[in-house]
């Protein structure tokens, strides 16, 4: 069977003749697949477990996951100790790898809260090992398939990001595409189709000790509270290889709307299809719900999928406004989102410095997501989250000043006058108020801030923009 992208040409992991390994980062176009079967295509991928253990793709993997850090999985042991393992270990691994006999461990299931507080996400947490031979593993897979992606998806690609999706999904609705099937997955890594998954990977990998040790890395167990339970279906996230095969079977359904004719983004698990009418998009959500069910043993959620305005949507984090060239804005969930994460540690820094405390807690946090953020052409919100933030951080000043004489003091000492302070420290009204007050706006207003390190999300989203 000839792929329907004719026109691409095959990027082949640069193996030998004798299968002796390679060096990962070199890859050689191949001839077009217009004139290679897939039995031809699968015979060049034969030997990938050799280019998996070969010494730099192995050095480079293991770069990647000291540089990443993370927890330790069931063995207890740390990133740091991954080196001095591998230096007694590594011959007896690399056998294994190469004879295909290997058997990775468990992973370590821990669970996260969803965002808004809807339910929890397990993660399963590989242990350093099998997180390294993954990652040696992603790197010769991922040349092997990601040129024939489809061009609409953009999670955990090289060289594609969610903002690409995010300005697509706007030239979309800018052409008049001015409904959204919003598409979501129940609990996609977890139902997983093994037998379908691996169909997919074998169809241009023909290295069987490859397949054999993929199979195990679906099928290891899950450690929870001392009991192993086994695994029939899913692929934990955690491991490095996750993000990539959820791609291989997505990919399907990629080909299947590029077939239909669609206009659409996926990233990851998260795709929308956009269209012309609100019947239009009932019709489509019914069709894939069909088409996912039966060809590759998925459910569509059907309290979270809808057809529905941009601009009652979100995408990645955004949505839109209602203007016929619609702008990018940050969506209300995203916002309250970060409200939350903020209140978090807003309670963690009631005790302490609150110079330190923004530097270490606030400001990391704050500049990743004003950074994610950086394609909002609406401003008002960063001017509402630049006040409500500093209004936190007066009411925790408020709070650890304590008593009136002290609270008298400190705000005298900030500029206000004598009279005005004592009537403010004394005034019996609670922390909360107090901190939107006009006497702790004029003791601490944004300059007192900005000299601690505070971001300033509208000045930052300038600068950022400025920049791009």
């Amino acid at each position: 069977m000839v792929n329907q992208d004719t026109d691409r040409s095959v990027v082949i992991p640069n193996t030998t003749s004798d299968g002796s390994g390679r060096n990962p980062r070199d890859y050689e176009v191949g001839v077009p697949v217009a004139a290679m079967s897939w039995d031809d295509f699968r015979s060049e991928t034969m030997q990938l477990m050799d280019a998996v253990v070969e010494r730099e793709n192995m050095i480079k993997a293991l770069r990647r996951v000291e540089r990443n850090k993370g927890a330790a999985g069931i063995d207890e042991m740390p990133v740091s100790e991954l080196r001095p393992y591998l230096n007694v270990h590594w011959s007896h691994i690399k056998e294994e790898l190469l004879s295909g006999s290997y058997q990775p461990s468990a992973v370590r299931e821990v669970k996260i809260p969803k965002p808004g507080g809807k339910g929890m996400r397990k993660l399963g947490i590989p242990t350093v090992v099998d997180r390294l031979i993954q990652q040696a593993m992603h790197q010769v897979l991922s040349p092997v398939f990601d040129p024939f992606f489809s061009d609409h998806s953009y999670g955990f690609r090289p060289g594609r990001s969610a903002h690409q999706a995010v300005l697509q999904a706007r030239e979309y609705v800018s052409g008049g595409r001015r409904w959204i099937v919003d598409m979501d997955l129940e609990k996609f890594f977890d139902n997983v189709n093994h037998d379908i998954l691996m169909s997919r990977v074998g169809r241009r990998v023909g290295d069987r000790r490859f397949l054999a040790v993929i199979r195990r890395y679906l099928q290891a167990g899950t450690m929870a509270g001392g009991v192993e339970s086994p695994r029939q279906e899913g692929t934990p996230q955690g491991g490095p290889l996750s993000p990539l095969l959820s791609n291989i079977l997505l990919d399907d359904l990629d080909k299947e709307l590029e077939r239909r004719g669609h206009a659409f983004c996926r990233y990851a698990d998260d795709s929308n299809i956009y269209v012309q009418s609100r019947r239009a998009g009932e019709r489509v959500l019914v069709s894939i719900t069909s088409y996912l069910k039966k060809k590759l043993k998925l459910k569509v959620n059907k309290g979270k999928s809808a057809v529905g305005r941009p601009w009652q949507r979100k995408f990645l984090g955004y949505s839109m406004t209602m203007h016929k060239r619609p702008r990018l804005k940050v969506a209300p969930a995203s916002v309250a989102r970060l409200k939350s994460k903020l209140r978090a540690e807003f309670r963690r820094g009631r005790g302490r410095n609150l110079g330190r405390f923004i530097t270490e807690n606030l400001k990391p946090l704050l500049k990743g997501w004003i950074n994610y953020f950086r394609l909002a052409e609406t401003k008002k919100i960063f001017d509402e989250l630049d006040g409500w933030i500093r209004r936190k951080l007066r009411n925790i000043l408020w709070r650890q000043w304590k008593r009136p004489w002290t609270r008298a003091r400190k705000l005298m000492k900030l500029g206000l006058g004598e009279a005005r302070a004592w009537r403010s420290a004394t005034n019996g009204r609670g922390p909360w108020w107090n901190s939107g007050a006009s006497h702790m706006n004029q003791a601490l207003p944004g300059k007192f801030f900005d000299g601690l390190g505070l971001v300033n999300l509208q000045n930052e989203l300038r600068r950022l923009q400025c920049v791009t």
